[in-house]
């Protein structure tokens, strides 16, 4: 099966982490993957999105203008990407933050509380993994291993007390 991703929120919510570890799943399972970050000059903040491709055969373009999958936090993100997935592909967005304008009915769409459930749980600042989490359940674009081994490839040893709370947050999107 060929993930085509868009991950898409403000700056400094974690959205090109949460594509650096779907793109360093896919390179562990073994896969053709292509991460392609944008964001505007203040990135914190600003908008930022990012799209990640998991294919089986090469991947001829990192443009991902018809994604399969949308993982959206915040409503300007949600709007701006809701009319590119494809019919019968996921939407997943942070119920926190994002107050959906449009809706559709040919997709599957999962409002996930994400920004509160990190505040309750003392995980400020994943939310983004929460969701993460709840991708990979309903997805399946990888195993529970493999987004264990991402994790820890992908956050920086300075940060490696943080490893722990993505994992748990990982749990905590699954079990959604």
């Amino acid at each position: 099966m060929e993930h085509n991703i868009v991950i898409a929120g403000f700056g400094g919510q974690g959205v090109l982490f949460t594509g650096k570890v779907i793109a360093y799943c896919g390179l562990i399972d073994g896969r053709e993957v292509s991460w392609l970050p944008s964001y505007g000059p203040e990135m914190r903040g600003g908008t930022a999105n990012c799209g990640v491709c998991l294919s089986e055969r090469a991947i001829g373009s990192p443009l991902v203008t018809a994604p399969n999958m949308l993982i959206a936090m915040n409503t300007p993100s949600f709007e701006k990407f809701i009319s590119a997935v494809v019919p019968g592909g996921i939407v997943i967005y942070d119920s926190s933050l994002v107050v959906p304008q449009t809706a559709r009915g040919d997709v599957k769409t999962f409002a996930v509380p994400s920004t509160q459930l990190s505040n309750d749980e003392h995980l400020e600042g994943i939310a983004n993994i929460i969701l993460l989490g709840k991708a990979l359940k309903e997805a399946a674009f990888t195993t529970l291993e493999t987004i264990d081994k991402a994790i820890r490839k992908c956050v920086p040893a300075r940060k490696e007390h943080l490893i722990k709370h993505n994992l748990r947050a990982i749990e905590l999107g699954m079990g959604l």
